[in-house]
């Protein structure tokens, strides 16, 4: 009888159909970290995370290779970096996070302003090319795919020739900041729907259109050059 017990209570017991395992996603917003790049362009995907993680009532911690933190919504686990590699090694940090969390590549969302969009559209892809950024180029040369998922948030190019350098890493503008409050909001909202209902339903109900903006009269100037953390 002692054998037979042994023997049953030893057995494997049959998983619970009606438990799930949690599922994860890697969201990460592209940015420069330090006092000098707070608030620029090319942080939108900080400020982004930013409200996120006020609006969940988390709180970043530092972590290998950025600041993290993570909430759960649905039996999903959002894990949020903002890399501290700066912009030109955000493959570094996505990488390091992807294998340690064991997250899949289609489950990862990585944030990242667009100077090919207008200021205040927004854009969710599932693949594409670097586009230009040099942080997307860095995910896509160490991950060795362009096949994941990235929201594109159009920061306008009403800039002079020669100058989207100093564009891209300076402050937003007041009247700028007007425009992009209630976007940074509404990105909250579609990173939760990309992880319950899936990216071609996301796509379908929060991709926005460009609307025509007045633009300043570029000047003639010297040829962009890439920058280290641009």
């Amino acid at each position: 009888m002692l054998k037979f017990l042994t023997r049953l209570w030893g057995k494997k017991q049959p998983k619970d159909l009606n438990q799930t395992e949690e599922v994860k996603y890697l969201i990460v917003g592209l940015g420069n970290i330090g006092p000098d790049y707070q608030n620029t362009r090319h942080n939108i995907g900080f400020m982004v995370l930013d409200h996120i993680a006020t609006a969940k009532n988390v709180s970043f911690e530092p972590a290998r290779y950025g600041d993290k933190t993570s909430f759960r919504f649905k039996g999903r686990n959002f894990i949020l970096v903002k890399p501290s590699t700066y912009m030109n090694l955000s493959g570094k940090a996505i990488h390091y996070w992807l294998t340690k969390e064991k997250v899949p590549v289609e489950n990862l969302l990585v944030i990242v302003d667009d100077v090919a969009l207008p200021l205040g559209t927004i854009r969710l892809k599932a693949k594409g090319s670097d586009g230009g950024h040099n942080g997307l180029a860095s995910i896509i040369s160490v991950l060795g795919t362009d096949l994941f998922p990235r929201l594109r948030f159009g920061i306008g190019d009403d800039f002079p020739k020669g100058t989207q350098i100093q564009y891209v890493l300076g402050k937003w503008e007041p009247r700028e900041m007007e425009i992009i409050e209630p976007v940074i909001k509404k990105c909250g909202d579609l990173i939760t729907s990309f992880a319950t209902t899936g990216i071609e339903r996301t796509m379908n109900f929060f991709n926005t259109k460009p609307k025509a903006t007045k633009r300043k009269p570029k000047e003639e100037g010297s040829s962009e050059k890439p920058a280290e953390n641009a």
